[in-house]
């Protein structure tokens, strides 16, 4: 996998991670919450049914109320009639059982009349006649039992409020069923798990977007970045082309013009001393001043050689470091110059790996070259600082200073600091450069581990 496709995975983890995570959290609340308000409304529904049979059940006492007292057969019989004649719905009946469990009164299933259910028990084995019996005699009130439902004829869960009518010694009751209720709360559990799907839903998709937005905007991003870095590097190349032609330049001229011409100038004097050597005496004596001045020519052309040698890697850099290198430096360039260049070295210099003295080395050449060519300087300093993290170098010039800001974005100038800069940076280093009219003063920073 390429950096670029591990950034955007690394950033499109975390935020995938983070939304599951959200999703689950709005999840698991929806989840609590729909619970909570199922039984709400379950509570609300109930509690409302309950005081609406007690109402109904109050209904049916004052109905009869007026044959209170009476128990000859034809006052029962008027009550039976007008409980019977009362209903309410399509399933809500009144029905009446003594206290043996003897049905005496069933609207909607008249074939248990007159038959003993005392012992009746539901699906799960529970006593339904005694368990509506032992709450009226106990006052009266609520009881959940399981009976048939006359519009499906199917056993269905139901409400049933009972009291007892002590002057006869019967039971009257009526209920509501329960299916309905539950088929009300069933719907609202599939209402509330279709609202949290959406929900999920919404989350997903919003999390999709995000991952392509995020993926997007790495993408563009990354193909920025690498038009910019191309960019770079093709500017970076042209400038080591640029450099490395105006080195060979710098190389062809010293060699044309120093070493060159010297050769050509011995050549002539060997051969022209050769021919002397032929003659007579006095020649053979002028033969052998032209070989001894042939001599010194190649002693001068031996210098040159090192000279460019030296400039183009110093072999004291290698044998003695950096503070023996830049001493020499600073010696030759007062010589070639005229310009009092004094070095001073300062701490421990020598833990530099080879490659930062390398870059050290070049920016002071670099640097003394800029001063030379376009300073006007009458003193350069130069300082080694080594410590325990790193070594500083600084050159310091008292000449007429420069725009640093403005010779650096010039296309056409500042390639010796920009060269100076970007050494620097390619070792993880420090370069600064603070010019004024008063003189310039170049700060390079390498650390040990560079």
């Amino acid at each position: 996998m390429k950096l670029r496709q591990k950034v955007i995975f690394l950033a499109i983890t975390p935020l995938i991670l983070a939304l599951c995570a959200i999703a689950l959290a709005v999840r698991h609340q929806a989840s609590a919450l729909a619970q909570q308000q199922r039984d709400t409304i379950q509570q609300a529904y109930l509690a409302s049914k309950e005081a609406e049979l007690k109402h109904y059940v109050a209904l049916a006492q004052h109905s009869i109320a007026h044959l209170a007292g009476r128990g000859d057969a034809a006052a029962l019989d008027e009550a039976k009639r007008i409980l019977s004649s009362l209903s309410y719905g399509d399933d809500g009946y009144f029905f009446l059982y003594d206290m043996q469990g003897m049905a005496l009164m069933h609207p909607r299933q008249p074939e248990l009349v007159g038959q003993n259910l005392f012992q009746l028990r539901d699906e799960q084995g529970n006593p339904t006649i005694q368990r509506l019996l032992e709450r009226a005699k106990a006052g009266g009130g609520l009881v959940r039992y399981s009976w048939v439902k006359p519009s499906s004829h199917k056993a269905a869960p139901k409400l049933g409020y009972v009291v007892a009518l002590p002057d006869w010694g019967w039971m009257l009751g009526t209920g509501i069923y329960l299916d309905d209720v539950d088929q009300a709360l069933a719907r609202i559990d599939a209402q509330q798990s279709a609202n949290i799907g959406n929900t999920m839903l919404w989350i997903a998709a919003i999390a999709i977007a995000a991952a392509l937005v995020v993926g997007g905007s790495g993408l563009a991003l990354n193909i920025s970045e690498s038009r910019v870095a191309d960019a770079k590097l093709k500017v970076l190349a042209q400038r080591v082309v640029e450099s490395q032609e105006e080195e060979r330049a710098r190389l062809s001229r010293d060699l044309h013009d120093g070493i060159s011409q010297w050769l050509v100038s011995i050549k002539l004097q060997i051969e022209a001393g050769i021919i002397r050597l032929g003659g007579d005496a006095a020649q053979r004596q002028a033969a052998q001043a032209v070989f001894e001045h042939t001599a010194e020519q190649l002693n001068n052309v031996l210098g040159e050689v090192r000279r460019i040698s030296h400039n183009l890697r110093p072999a004291i850099l290698d044998d003695l470091g950096l503070a023996a290198a830049l001493d020499h430096l600073a010696h030759e360039v007062t010589l070639s110059s005229a310009i009092p260049v004094h070095f001073v070295a300062d701490g421990a210099t020598d833990d530099l790996p080879d490659v930062a003295n390398t870059v050290l080395f070049r920016v002071a050449q670099e640097a003394l070259t800029n001063i030379g060519r376009h300073a006007g300087a009458r003193r350069i300093d130069i300082g080694l600082q080594g410590d325990g993290s790193g070594v500083t170098l600084t050159i310091r010039d008292d000449g007429v200073g420069f725009d640093a800001d403005s010779i650096a974005l010039h296309p056409q100038h500042g390639i010796g600091l920009r060269n100076m800069m970007e050494r620097m940076e390619a070792i993880g280093g420090q370069f600064a450069i603070d010019s004024s009219p008063a003189g310039t003063l170049v700060t390079a920073r390498a650390l040990n581990n560079s």
